[in-house]
C-alpha cells in the first residue's frame, strides 16, 4: 500500500482551495514552504544527473540489456506504468556477479548519492531524469545484522524476488533484494515511493539487447 508524503498532500490541498486574498497570502506561503527539508536537499544533491553525461562520468552505467522497465515486464498490471531505464553505480551496489543473475554485497542506502538513477527515453533520443533509487541485496543486508527491510522517511523498501513459475521476471534480473524508488523528478499519482509510475512511459525506448 502506497503512502503519500506530506508535500503531496499540501500541494493537493493548495490546488483545491479557493483563490486566496491578500490576507490569506501568509498562510499560503507557509504551506508552500512546508516542503520537507530532505526533498530540497536531495534535489540539490542529485539535480546534476539531469545530464546523463554527468552520470556516466561519475561511474553510473546503463542497464546492459537496454531494458526500459514496465509493469508488465515484472508481472504487474500495465496501468501501473513504468520505471524507465536504470543507470547503476556498481561500486555502490557492491556488484559481485552478473550471472546467472546480478548479485552484490553493498548496503548503501544514502539517497544523496543514489545507487541507481532512472531515465525516461524521449522521442528525440534524449533521456529525462525521473527518479532516484537505492537497492540492497537481501543476503548482504541481513548478513550485516539488519532486521527487516531498510526504511527511508517512514517508507519501507519493497522486497523483490523472481518467481520462476512465471514468464515475467519480477526482480528484473537481480537476486532477491530490497529497493525503493523516489520519484523526485516526475510526479507519481500513485505515491512518490511506489515502484512504478503511470506518468512514465517506455514508448520511445530503443530495442532491448538480447539477454542471452
Amino acid at each position: 500500500m502506497s503512502r503519500t508524503p506530506l508535500i503531496w498532500s499540501l500541494l493537493l490541498f493548495a490546488a483545491c482551495a479557493p483563490a486566496a486574498d491578500e490576507t490569506e497570502a501568509p498562510a499560503q506561503e507557509a504551506a508552500e514552504e512546508a516542503e520537507p527539508a530532505f526533498m530540497a536537499e536531495l534535489r540539490a544533491a542529485t539535480e546534476r544527473f539531469q545530464d546523463v553525461e554527468v552520470a556516466l562520468a561519475e561511474g553510473y552505467i546503463p542497464d546492459p540489456t537496454g531494458a526500459c522497465i514496465t509493469a508488465p515486464m515484472e508481472g504487474q498490471p500495465a496501468e501501473l506504468g513504468a520505471m524507465g531505464i536504470h543507470y547503476f553505480r556498481p561500486d555502490l551496489l557492491g556488484i559481485t556477479a552478473t550471472e546467472p543473475r546480478v548479485d552484490g554485497n553493498g548496503t548503501h542506502t544514502d539517497f544523496n548519492q543514489p545507487g541507481v538513477i532512472l531515465y525516461e527515453p524521449q522521442a528525440d533520443g534524449s533521456l529525462e531524469l525521473v527518479a532516484i533509487e537505492n537497492l540492497v541485496f537481501q543476503e548482504s543486508w541481513h548478513g550485516a545484522g539488519n532486521d527487516g527491510a531498510p526504511v527511508y522517511e517512514g517508507f519501507e523498501y519493497v522486497y523483490m524476488i523472481d518467481d520462476p513459475a512465471t514468464d515475467a521476471d519480477e526482480a528484473h534480473g537481480f537476486e532477491p533484494h530490497y529497493e525503493l524508488h523516489f520519484w523526485l523528478y516526475r510526479d507519481n499519482p500513485n505515491g512518490a515511493f511506489t515502484p512504478f509510475n503511470p506518468a512514465v512511459t517506455c514508448e520511445h525506448a530503443p530495442p532491448m539487447e538480447s539477454m542471452g
